[in-house]
C-alpha cells in the first residue's frame, strides 16, 4: 500500500476541516480520525534525526 505524505496528509486534514467534518462524527469523522492520526505519526518520523539511530540507540 503507498503511504500518503506528511503534504498530503495536511492537505487531507485541511479539505476535512473546510468541510466542517468532526472527528467521530460518522465515516467521515471517524477517517478524519485515523488520518489525524496517520499525520501525527508520519510528522514525527520525517522530524526524526536518524543520526540517534548510530550504535543501537534509536528512539524508534
Amino acid at each position: 500500500m503507498n503511504d500518503l505524505t506528511l503534504n498530503e496528509l495536511n492537505t487531507l486534514l485541511t479539505v476535512f476541516a473546510r468541510a466542517g467534518v468532526e472527528a467521530g462524527a460518522g465515516a467521515e469523522g471517524e477517517l478524519l480520525q485515523r488520518l489525524s492520526q496517520a499525520q501525527a505519526e508520519r510528522e514525527e518520523l520525517d522530524n526524526m534525526d536518524f543520526d540517534d539511530c548510530a550504535g543501537g540507540a534509536c528512539k524508534l
